[in-house]
């Protein structure tokens, strides 16, 4: 079964990334808005028991951070994906290292960039308009996150959460 672990955002953003999701991402309707901590990854059933026990250590031992959406950016020229780019507080990276472990599936092959995708898989000329529109709007978010999310994918493609972790070990 394929996992992957992210957090999911507040409501308010959520709300303003999938204003844009339903336009320009197909995968809009397969999992809410997020910012990935670690690409999907393949696991048995007792795999995924043994990760999600040690999961529990991670996040003992992670803070709450702050989540703050400063502006539109995009991967452009490797992709034609546009984001919210987060800032990458300490918090946040030390949550991300210490899930790049190998029990966790292979370490990401792609350097740690937060962001909440809103659009992807345009061509060119689509990228260049959405962009630059996308740009003027701008964003300004910011919220506290005390928790992260295993999640598995169902047979249609879709995402679903497996457990939450709150972070610090609060309850």
């Amino acid at each position: 079964m394929k996992f992957g672990i992210a957090v999911f955002p507040s409501k308010k953003l959520q709300d303003l990334a999938n204003s844009y999701r339903k336009r320009y991402d197909p995968h809009y309707s397969l999992i809410p808005p997020h910012l990935t901590l670690k690409e999907p990854f393949e696991a048995t059933d007792e795999e995924i028991n043994k990760i999600a026990e040690k999961l529990h250590d991670v996040a003992k031992n992670a803070e709450p951070f702050t989540l703050r959406a400063y502006k539109i950016s995009s991967f452009q020229p490797v992709n034609n994906v546009i984001y919210m780019k987060v800032d990458s507080v300490p918090e946040l990276t030390n949550l991300y290292q210490s899930l790049q472990i190998v029990e966790f599936g292979d370490e990401s092959p792609y350097s740690f960039v937060p962001h909440i995708t809103i659009a992807q898989k345009l061509s060119n000329d689509e990228h260049s308009d959405v962009y630059g529109s996308l740009r003027m709007a701008g964003v300004d978010h910011e919220e506290t996150v005390d928790r992260f999310h295993l999640l598995y994918q169902l047979e249609n493609g879709s995402w679903t959460v497996y457990e939450t972790y709150r972070l610090g070990g609060t309850s």
